[in-house]
């Protein structure tokens, strides 16, 4: 496993941010794992995830994009903090975007925080996971709504590598097949587990026999085919 995501999954164990147990997630599924980016709190950690989203994002679409759209409300610190690392690491400026969830009336009008998208913007969607595909549901007609813009791709933190809404395909590949872009993750839980499983890390197991168990489980009933 390449060095950057060994340091990933250790950077989201620390934050936690990665938790094993028993969670409700979104879609109504009982998971064995949870991944909540909204744990991220500090300027030292967003400045790091920051620069972690800049490089998986630079290595799949380059600089070949003019915004990065972070649907609300997790991806508006996203999209900010990717945007200042991107800077950062590449001289390039991109700018950030994000929905409200209530269309503002007065003063900064409109659906949109942060810079407008108009016609011939490429963008890219930044997310924390995607779990069935149901959030790219809502941002993708905000995102076409707002004139001839071209979507380059999706990128999130973690595929949880289960299958979307409406197929045994994982979400990510669901989305690919059904909007046409590419969709991509910093790492994938083969990569977690295969990293934490029976192995300490500062002085913890995280993913032991009884855990691990529960992941295999909840794969049979849940992964993707």
């Amino acid at each position: 496993m390449e060095q950057y995501k060994q340091e990933f999954i250790e950077f989201m164990v620390d934050s936690d941010v990665l938790k094993f147990g028993e969670f409700t997630l979104k879609s109504g599924r009982k998971s064995p794992f949870f991944m909540n980016a909204g744990a991220y709190v500090t300027g030292t950690q967003l400045c790091k995830l920051g620069q972690y989203y800049a490089k998986a994002i630079h290595e799949h679409f380059g600089e070949d994009f003019d915004v990065l759209f972070g649907p609300a409300y997790k991806g508006i610190p996203l999209s900010v903090a990717t945007t200042i690392a991107y800077s950062e690491l590449y001289g390039k400026d991109i700018r950030y975007c994000s929905n409200r969830k209530e269309v503002k009336d007065h003063g900064d009008t409109g659906i949109l925080l942060g810079s407008k998208i108009k016609d011939g913007d490429r963008v890219v969607i930044i997310e924390d996971v995607t779990t069935s595909g149901k959030s790219i549901e809502e941002t993708f007609p905000i995102i076409k709504a707002q004139g001839d813009v071209t979507i380059k791709g999706l990128m999130v933190s973690l595929n949880r590598m289960e299958k979307g809404l409406k197929s045994d395909k994982s979400a990510l590949d669901e989305i690919q097949e059904t909007y046409g872009f590419e969709a991509h993750a910093i790492v994938t839980m083969a990569d977690v587990i295969d990293y934490l499983y029976n192995k300490p890390y500062h002085g913890t197991i995280h993913i032991d026999d009884t855990c691990k168990k529960a992941i295999d489980a909840y794969y049979r009933e849940y992964g993707a085919k």
